[in-house]
């Protein structure tokens, strides 16, 4: 199991098209992924759980995977985040 913990940076924070984004991202990936904030649990392949979140900016996520290819399921979603749900790496 990979952990790291994340910040929304982006302005409109995870919208739906960041939500649909993120979901198409973590379907590329056999592990299970997770979001986490305030205790609340999100699939991270599914769109309506991820934006029941309702993750504005600022707001800090635990982003969970476990499975054969969990490292680098974090690390990508990780650099999503970092890149505020823009195309690129």
């Amino acid at each position: 199991m990979t952990s790291r913990e994340v910040t929304v940076t982006n302005s409109p924070g995870l919208h739906l098209r960041a939500a649909g984004v993120l979901v198409q991202l973590a379907d590329e990936f056999s592990s299970e992924i997770w979001i986490e904030r305030d205790g609340q649990r999100a699939n991270a392949k599914s769109i309506m759980s991820v934006l029941s979140l309702a993750a504005a900016m600022g707001a800090v996520l635990m982003l969970t995977a476990e499975g054969s290819d969990a490292e680098e399921a974090v690390e990508s979603l990780v650099d999503l985040f970092a890149r505020g749900f823009e195309p690129g790496g």
